[in-house]
């Protein structure tokens, strides 16, 4: 069990990485609004690729903090029920959630999105717009790693609660259910 806690923490770290990048692209994506904005408004300057650069910035940012997200336990949850259940249930809930739900949707998405990627750079895709960005692939090619993270995310999260529910109490405390996990023990 110790090492299945290791492995998630370690692909936590891993996932961050990606996500801290993600963060930083905010502020890419920032100055390349505000530098799209004062060219159309004050020089009368219009960029088709300052505008798919933004898209672009706006995808990598959301591809990259999906798992980041996830590992933090930040997606927005539906608690009307599950804060009612006891925490056991809850991990179970997150168990059966992951391997029937989650797995499932985020390998068949990463197959067709690699497929997708790698048609796309099979024909050196570009911008439909003559004056836009070339290697449309580079942005295609984020949908698989966005994926894969998410998908990495969900197996850390997995083996947490694994951890939870199956793990001494000593492991089971350092997971995200811990506080559950000794509000339980002491009822």
């Amino acid at each position: 069990m110790g090492f299945l806690l290791k492995f998630s923490h370690t692909i936590d770290r891993f996932v961050s990485i990606f996500g801290k990048a993600g963060a930083w692209g905010l502020i890419l994506m920032m100055l390349v609004i505000v530098a799209d904005v004062l060219l159309r408004h004050w020089f009368v300057i219009g960029s088709t690729q300052l505008q798919e650069l933004e898209w672009h910035f706006h995808g990598i940012v959301f591809l990259l903090g999906l798992g980041w997200a996830y590992s933090q336990n930040a997606h927005v949850r539906i608690e009307l029920v599950s804060e009612r259940l006891s925490p056991r249930a809850q991990a179970w809930i997150e168990v059966f959630g992951i391997l029937l739900l989650l797995l499932p949707y985020v390998t068949a998405l990463y197959l067709f999105s690699a497929d997708y990627a790698a048609i796309s750079l099979e024909y050196n895709e570009g911008s439909a717009s003559p004056n836009g960005l070339p290697a449309r692939y580079v942005i295609k090619y984020c949908i698989v790693l966005g994926v894969f993270l998410l998908g990495l995310s969900a197996i850390s999260r997995l083996f947490k609660a694994i951890v939870y529910l199956f793990g001494p109490e000593v492991l089971a405390a350092q997971t995200p259910f811990k506080i559950a996990h000794q509000q339980e023990g002491a009822s």
